[in-house]
């Protein structure tokens, strides 16, 4: 694995008025690695990767992407990036087959190269027996690989991914994933994406969390899941509301959240479960279950949230 990074930000700000989308982002991406950029909507994630990709310029600060600056050679950067936008973005109106011919127009791809690679990025994206379908008669999750294989059609170094499986079906999810992991091992990208969904950073190699334009942390998800203090514990009982309350207000106590019908308590070292129970039981709640269980992301990603509000 190369040593210097895939992509380095420097102090990457980005403002629409008042509004800072990207403010003094220090974000390093390691080659050959899958990077989850997370956080909720309005975090800045995909103004992150228009930077990285010259679609915008920034303020201040400085983006360096396959070792170029991307300010100073935009158009060096695009041909060593595959780029996938939020949006559907290719054409309805033409087959699997023809929309990738228009991707290799487009990145000059050399014409003898061309049907062996066509037949390549078929079978990898599972669409050679739908060669011949329009696009915009395929599933959401088809035309997710269509367009990462349209990406993929000049041979990038890295992959700049934005909410990929947005909507997608959790079969196609899972197979996306697949392919990225393939692209990754068998070709040695670099893959930078963006998600809202918390469970898809344990697919990555690295995580960083964003939000409103800060980085609050980054690191592999086992680092990650030490910034959490204390134990955490998942808590099913009843009346539920009446449970949280009841927990928030204890002193041993750092934060609760909601998971469905569950709860998550981040509690301190030595945390007595025994007293919790007592505690529920006095106040008319009913204690379900009680088991630790190690932080998720979700978990994580609301405690750096509240950390950062109270300091």
């Amino acid at each position: 694995m190369n040593d210097l990074p895939a992509i380095e930000t420097i102090d990457l700000s980005r403002s629409f008025g008042p509004v800072h989308a990207v403010y003094r982002l220090n974000l390093m991406v390691a080659a050959g690695r899958i990077h989850g950029l997370l956080g909720p909507d309005g975090a800045g994630k995909t103004t992150t990767l228009r930077l990285l990709c010259g679609a915008l310029r920034p303020d201040s600060g400085r983006a360096i992407v396959a070792g170029i600056d991307v300010a100073r050679d935009p158009e060096g950067v695009r041909q060593r990036i595959g780029y996938m936008p939020q949006r559907f973005s290719l054409y309805g109106d033409l087959t699997v087959l023809e929309n990738l011919r228009f991707y290799a127009d487009a990145y000059s791809v050399p014409h003898a190269e061309r049907a062996t690679l066509l037949n390549r990025l078929l079978g990898f994206s599972r669409l050679e027996p739908f060669r011949n379908r329009r696009a915009d008669e395929l599933s959401g999750g088809m035309r997710q690989k269509l367009a990462l294989a349209c990406a993929l059609i000049h041979h990038p170094q890295i992959l700049l991914l934005d909410e990929p499986t947005t909507g997608v079906d959790p079969v196609s999810r899972r197979e996306f994933w697949d392919l990225l992991h393939e692209a990754v091992h068998d070709r040695g990208m670099t893959v930078l994406l963006t998600t809202p969904y918390m469970d898809e950073a344990e697919r990555c190699h690295e995580v960083s969390f964003m939000r409103a334009g800060d980085l609050l942390a980054h690191g592999t998800p086992r680092e990650l899941q030490r910034l959490v203090p204390g134990a955490v514990l998942e808590i099913r009982a009843e009346p539920r509301h009446a449970a949280e309350t009841v927990i928030r207000a204890l002193p041993e106590v750092r934060d609760v959240h909601v998971f469905g019908d569950r709860l998550h308590v981040i509690a301190a070292p030595g945390f007595d479960d025994a007293m919790l129970h007592q505690t529920l039981t006095d106040a008319g709640v009913t204690l379900h279950a009680i088991r630790p269980v190690s932080p998720g992301m979700e978990d994580i990603f609301l405690y750096l949230q509240r950390e950062r509000r109270s300091q």
